[in-house]
């Protein structure tokens, strides 16, 4: 990996395999999703077996096989989660079904791996938490803005080394593409999704916390709208919010609906990490008017500037963190209390949002 200006990091290294064939077998349950294959193919890099797979939709199980194949077709979920060989199942259920399918998985005596938004209701973080607390199990959570993208890891490295001191502020924003003829009808139904700073907010939260090292954090302000979407009222297209964490830093996230066609990809996300020392920019996704592809990082401090190009150097230790953790009951990908604290901030910000533009 190198920089801009010539000089070389060294960042830690890229995790292999941390497990043996068929030492840690998963199923995939709830495939409404695509971040499910996000989510096997990372822990299948960390050394995990794809042993089941199960959707009421026949046509998403056959082209998730075609990606897995390794994974047998499950009748009926209970068929997974009878399997006693099964540790880990991971999820990418309609967001307002994903609080109960970890339940169930939890109450078999498995870990649970879920997409983002993990819930999307405060009673269900409850009964999350509760089912945590009587199982022992994990309902770990893929916020995959982070912990997927290497730009996001090696930031998070640098920010622990020093290199940009104190962390004041973190500034991120998610954009998306709607393409909204290809979306189901969940998608539009906010009682199913949650919300957009529930669903995309999530992922900006836990960044909000991970990189300013807080536990807690308050939700200052908030705002939702559909500007631009009056056939879907359902729909939040712009969402944005402040926070005021457990350390004395802020953050401020702002997703929305609004990619524009002619962008080269899906959204261009990007997050700004202010410390005492110095400042970080990630533009994960694209680097705007070049075809330089993604993985951008930029970092100023007191020996310089740095334009760093992330391509497959640090990788995504999250996984086989993960996987160890579930094996040896350890927190070292994330903790509980992390991956609820996000999911918890990001509902109380959807709940407490002022619409910009009152619907109904």
């Amino acid at each position: 990996m190198t920089a801009s200006d010539g000089g070389t990091y060294a960042p830690q290294a890229v995790h292999a395999p941390v497990v043996g064939p068929g030492e840690f077998p998963v199923a995939a349950v709830g495939l409404d999703h695509g971040h499910v294959y996000g989510m096997c193919e990372g822990l299948v890099v960390a050394g995990a077996t794809v042993s089941w797979v199960y959707d009421p939709d026949p046509a998403k199980v056959e082209a998730f096989r075609r990606r897995f194949p390794e994974a047998r077709a499950a009748r009926e979920e209970a068929e997974v989660l009878g399997d006693d060989a099964v540790r880990l199942v991971a999820g990418a259920a309609v967001p307002a079904d994903r609080c109960a399918l970890g339940v169930r998985v939890m109450d078999a005596g498995k870990d649970y791996f879920t997409d983002k938004a993990p819930l999307t209701t405060l009673e269900q973080l409850a009964e999350a938490e509760a089912a945590v607390e009587r199982t022992g199990r994990k309902y770990a959570v893929y916020y995959s803005e982070r912990v997927h993208v290497e730009t996001a890891v090696l930031a998070g490295q640098l920010v622990e080394s020093g290199a940009i001191g104190r962390v004041l502020q973190v500034i991120g924003t998610g954009p998306h593409r709607l393409s909204a003829a290809t979306r189901p009808e969940w998608f539009f139904d906010k009682s199913r999704y949650g919300g957009i700073l529930t669903d995309i907010g999530s992922h900006q939260v836990e960044q909000v916390l991970h990189y300013t090292g807080a536990d807690d954090a308050t939700v200052v302000r908030s705002h939702v709208a559909n500007h631009a979407h009056p056939e879907h009222p359902g729909l939040d297209d712009f969402g944005e919010a402040m926070l005021v964490t457990s350390t004395g830093a802020t953050g401020y996230f702002r997703c929305d609906w609004f990619t524009p066609d002619g962008l080269q990809t899906w959204g261009d996300g990007r997050s700004l990490v202010l410390g005492t020392e110095g400042f970080i920019e990630q533009r994960k996704y694209m680097n705007i008017g070049t075809q330089d592809g993604p993985g951008h990082l930029f970092l100023a401090n007191g020996e310089g500037e740095r334009h760093v190009r992330v391509r497959g150097e640090v990788g995504y230790p999250f996984f086989g963190q993960l996987v160890r953790d579930c094996l040896d009951r350890t927190e070292t990908a994330m903790t509980q209390a992390h991956a609820f604290k996000a999911a918890e901030l990001a509902v109380r910000a959807q709940l407490g949002a002022v619409d910009l533009v009152p619907r109904g």
